[in-house]
């Protein structure tokens, strides 16, 4: 019998034959990781057309926003990657095409779609509030989905733990091994583990709660815009504390400070303060 590819020790559960490819098409391999974000991707517009047609909105507009979206939000996220991993990319630019490795992080592409939303509003003259609104239940929706592809590919996890969610990785299917862990490595029937955080689980988690409160809390906002910049302050809540025991950080250059930390932390503080400045203006 095969050794496990994941274990989870505490609560007993053990996982054979993980492969990072789904299926074959002409020879072409499909991964799990976009066939994940492709479900994540409907279930955030099906989210959002539903709340579209509560509020009296035309749902086929989230339709054509996603078109564009879909688009930008995967180069921002590419860029935002090699942004912070330039010199993995500095001597082989071609590689920063390459994107069926992974390298995405998705604070770039929220910027991207966010960036594309105000384009899209301007051109349509629709209110961008209303349309953030309504599209922010169904982005973290997605974002929850998302995260396990980064299971499958056995990446994005923490450093080592015992709690209760502790995850053990086999050490020859993970692609990258951070230092931190290296003294932990266990031997399970002679196989050899990482024992880890899962912070896409912990992520995935936050993120389908946040996506709960937004949903139901959606026809008691009381300005256009607050949904989502409750989805801000919500998101960025959960990921000030995940990233901070993340192992694979994106590092602002010469220093140890992660760039996703810093950027949830100021997350954070804006939202709050608009929250409370629009509070008082709409009493």
């Amino acid at each position: 019998m095969n050794a496990a590819d994941i274990i989870f020790p505490n609560i007993g559960l053990k996982l054979q034959n993980i492969s990072p490819v789904a299926f074959s098409i002409f020879g072409i391999e499909v991964y799990w990781y976009g066939v994940i974000i492709g479900l994540g991707v409907i279930a955030g517009l099906y989210a959002a057309m539903s709340l579209a047609k509560r509020s009296g909105q035309d749902p086929s507009v989230y339709v054509d926003f996603l078109m564009y979206a879909l688009i930008f939000a995967i180069i921002g996220a590419r860029l935002y990657y090699v942004l912070f991993t330039w010199e993995d990319y500095k001597d082989n630019l071609l590689g920063i095409f390459n994107t069926r490795q992974g390298g995405l992080a998705i604070y770039g592409g929220v910027i991207a779609a966010v960036i594309t939303l105000i384009v899209f509003t301007r051109k349509r003259k629709l209110k961008f509030g209303l349309l953030a609104d309504t599209a922010a239940p169904g982005l973290i929706l997605g974002q929850a989905i998302g995260r396990w592809g980064n299971f499958i590919n056995m990446e994005a996890f923490g450093d080592y733990t015992n709690n209760l969610l502790a995850m053990m990785l086999k050490k020859s299917e993970v692609k990258y091994i951070p230092v931190q862990v290296l003294d932990k490595i266990q031997t399970v029937e002679g196989v050899e583990y990482l024992q880890v955080h899962p912070t896409f689980l912990y992520e995935s988690l936050w993120n389908l709660g946040v996506f709960i409160f937004l949903f139901l809390y959606y026809k008691r906002k009381k300005f256009n815009g607050e949904i989502f910049t409750l989805y801000i302050l919500g998101y960025a809540l959960g990921r000030v504390w995940i990233e901070g025991i993340r192992t694979d950080q994106l590092l602002i250059s010469g220093t140890s400070i992660p760039i996703s930390q810093l950027i949830a932390a100021l997350s954070i503080v804006i939202s709050l303060i608009y929250l409370i400045y629009m509070r008082r203006k709409v009493k």
